[in-house]
């Protein structure tokens, strides 16, 4: 893990070389200032009447709560696997020395991590009051001041990814020689296991909590009470607007904060394998993509503005692609300075971010009143809850097909573009060259990440406004405009889980290269200790399916991503039964509370769900950790039962130096697990988008509208597909690159 494929040389790196890394911290420094300044013109917006402030107040205290708790909770978790990771390195004579930057880089994107997370929400959970207001008097002024509430949790997320992996890379050496700046890179996995143990819990307890709160809402309230959404009567209204914040924003900024982290450090490492074509400049090109990042999204940011009459989301639209098409410009400032004007990589960004642009076109469709999928879903409920959930299945089925088709074309032609890039690059393989072709590709879907970020938490903080606004009793003005505002929120919400999804399929093969070079690096360093050279034609990429053990760690693999799937919804099932119970027992103990002469106890129903969800994330979120190194160490151990020779065609003289079925069976099941999980992924979240747009294409009159049999089958529908797209849909998301992260962090372990 500490070699480097090309041989050490003396001298540090060049003054104008190691300039990029002090533009990139700088430009970290800026993402948070951005942010600061954002925060301070939201927070200094007016907070509107007496009434809406005692509302969002009690959403605040109940996020700030449930955070706190859960915070603690993934701390603890935090300090026990850092002590096991620490044991696991110290016991590896090669890792030793290294252990201790491992687990500190490990408990620094933790806590990176969790900090991002905590302060988007914490900014979020104070942008509804104040977007709330704002809706009294404007509709646009609403929406910046929502999208710049949003933007908060989009630049603290990548300023900070950038700050914490370009400061471990500064203090471990990473500048002191080139042997350090190829070796450095990997001491940094840790950042990104870190990072992804945070988003996991972060996405799973958040998603199991705004999930059961909102189930329970609706099935109690619409269904049954016949009372509207949001309406200040149901006792579970407020846990279900406190779901928003700790699902949507600190759930979400910590996945796209687990993948800034994890792709940056996966392509650092595909740089160290070019350092003797690029030098320090390959490593450093992804933290400066990343800085190209931070300057795009806060013009993208800034630039929003609109009309009374504009469409909403025309308007977010236009920030977007002022964003991307400056994050395409500066990418090809990068790729002219560090990449030494080899244009088919730039061709690779772009492929990248046309894919990211295809990703969201696709989402879009699924997703959208406008389209076919939608429109099926509403008119199957004409007949019922049954053929509701028989359509909405199909068209989850169906979602995957196309975005398939994007992410093959994408691979292949950001491959292709990185041999053609690097055909001139004598000693390296061809297999490193196309991969790093992927990696570019990437970072190119990743360098709009903070604009996407703050359009993803503008849907929650516009959720939040439009109930404020229902529970204060505004007038019905401005009620249609925060359901304007809330109907755009609810699409960029569904565009970003595409992206995400998006993003972690090319993050996760970016990862399991970044796996695959680890380990070659392993055998490189065990085989050269014991005296012996590898043959230079070999390299730790063809796993035969047919040796045993591979094919049950792949088979394991597709089987954990269902099996944590129905983990996740069924705790969702169960904690919402909670809230349902609740919310009975309020309505019978206290009848006033329907004739509107008494108030619910709404901080019990918070209690009740933050209690139950965190609990409920605790074993899946253990399972995910766990899995991949029982496999990896167990099938180390029980290899000589199953084969003798390796089944990467490690000549045999090398049998009793290194064991590679451990690791075999690791990339199988991480190659066929993110496979899975990324199918499954986009069937929840655009089966689960289209199950929820198809009952607000009801509600806006279609097929009866409100009330009506149709609106009644398509709540059903609706409370089916939300545990999908809000809780196990964006979990998967975080899940296989966790897995990624996992194993590229214990590789030692299996080898």
């Amino acid at each position: 893990m500490l070699a480097t494929l090309a041989a050490p040389l003396d001298g540090s790196a060049s003054s104008s070389d190691t300039l990029y890394l002090w533009i990139a911290l700088a430009a970290g420094v800026i993402a948070l200032a951005a942010a600061l300044l954002f925060a301070r013109s939201v927070l200094s917006a007016d907070t509107g009447t007496a009434e809406m402030q005692q509302i969002a107040s009690a959403i605040r205290e109940g996020a700030e709560a449930f955070m706190a708790r859960q915070y603690k909770t993934i701390a603890i978790m935090a300090v026990v696997l850092a002590a096991v990771l620490y044991a696991g390195y110290r016991m590896y004579a090669p890792t030793a020395p290294v252990a201790l930057r491992v687990v500190f880089s490990f408990l620094v994107g933790a806590a990176c991590s969790g900090i991002s997370g905590y302060t988007g929400m914490f900014v979020s959970i104070r942008a509804n009051l104040r977007t709330a207001a704002a809706a009294r008097t404007s509709m646009a002024g609403a929406l910046r001041l929502a999208l710049r509430g949003g933007a908060v949790t989009g630049l603290i997320v990548v300023g900070l990814a950038l700050l914490g992996i370009g400061l471990l890379f500064l203090l471990f050496g990473g500048l002191d020689s080139p042997a350090a700046a190829q070796a450095v890179p990997y001491q940094l996995v840790g950042f990104g296991f870190g990072a992804s143990l945070v988003a996991l819990f972060a996405q799973l307890g958040g998603g199991i909590y705004t999930k059961a709160a909102d189930v329970g809402a609706d099935l109690v309230g619409k269904v049954e009470a016949g009372i509207p959404e949001d309406d200040p009567r149901n006792p579970a209204v407020i846990a279900d607007l406190v779901g928003d914040n700790v699902g949507d924003c600190a759930g979400r900024g910590a996945d796209l904060f687990e993948s800034s982290a994890a792709e940056s450090v996966g392509a650092m490492i595909l740089g160290a394998a070019l350092y003797p074509v690029f030098g320090i400049k390959g490593i450093l090109f992804p933290l400066m993509v990343h800085a190209i990042n931070i300057v795009a999204s806060i013009v993208g940011v800034t630039s929003v503005h609109g009309k009374e009459t504009d469409d909403p989301m025309h308007i977010l639209n236009r920030g977007f692609y002022i964003t991307s098409f400056l994050a395409l410009g500066g990418f090809a400032i990068g790729v002219h300075f560090l990449l030494q004007d080899r244009w088919w990589l730039l061709a690779a960004g772009v492929v990248g971010i046309i894919t990211s642009f295809l990703f969201v076109s696709i989402t879009e469709y699924y997703t959208e009143t406008r389209f076919r999928p939608v429109q099926s879903i509403a008119r199957a409920c004409t007949t019922g809850p049954a053929t509701n959930i028989i359509t909405g299945l199909a068209v989850g089925m169906e979602t995957p097909a196309l975005p398939v088709i994007v992410i093959s074309g994408a691979l292949l032609l950001s491959y292709y573009f990185g041999v053609k890039g690097l055909e001139d690059a004598t000693g390296i393989a061809d297999y490193a060259k196309g991969i790093y072709g992927t990696a570019i590709a990437t970072m190119g879907m990743l360098s709009s990440a903070a604009y996407i970020l703050a359009m993803d938490t503008f849907g929650p903080i516009t959720d939040n406004a439009g109930g404020i606004v229902e529970m204060s009793n505004q007038p019905h003005e401005v009620r249609d405009r925060t359901d304007r505002l809330d109907a755009a929120g609810n699409t960029t919400k569904a565009l970003t889980k595409g992206y995400a999804i998006g993003s972690a399929s090319l993050a996760a093969f970016l990862l399991f290269s970044a796996y695959l070079e680890t380990i070659h690096n392993i055998v490189k360093h065990r085989v050269e200790a014991a005296g012996f050279v590898l043959p230079l034609d070999w390299s730790f990429s063809n796993v035969n399916l047919a040796s045993i053990p591979v094919f049950v760690g792949a088979l394991l693999g597709a089987m954990l991503t269902y099996l944590f799937s129905s983990m996740a919804i069924s705790a969702v099932g169960r904690a919402a039964e909670k809230v349902i119970e609740d919310v009975r027992a309020q309505f019978k103990e206290n009848p006033g509370i329907m004739n509107g002469t008494s108030k619910p106890d709404y901080g019990r129903c918070v209690r009740i769900v933050t209690g139950a969800a965190l609990k409920e994330m605790v074993m899946p979120g253990a399972l995910a950790v766990l899995m991949p190194v029982v496999i990896g160490v167990l099938f180390r151990h029980l290899s000589t039962k199953f084969h003798l020779k390796s089944s990467t065609d490690l000549p045999a003289a090398f049998g009793n130096i290194v064991n590679l079925s451990g690791a075999e069976a690791v990339a199988a099941f991480l190659m066929v697990g993110t496979i899975s999980g990324i199918l499954l992924a986009m069937l929840m979240n655009n089966g689960g988008g289209a199950w929820d747009n198809a009952k607000k294409f009801i509600e806006t009159g279609h097929y009866g509208g409100k009330g009506s049999e149709a609106h009644k089958a398509a709540v059903v529908g609706d409370t089916v597909g939300d545990p999908f797209k809000d809780t196990a849909g964006p979990s998967l998301h975080v899940l296989i690159k966790l897995l990624a992260t996992v194993t590229l962090v214990l590789a030692p372990l299996f080898v």
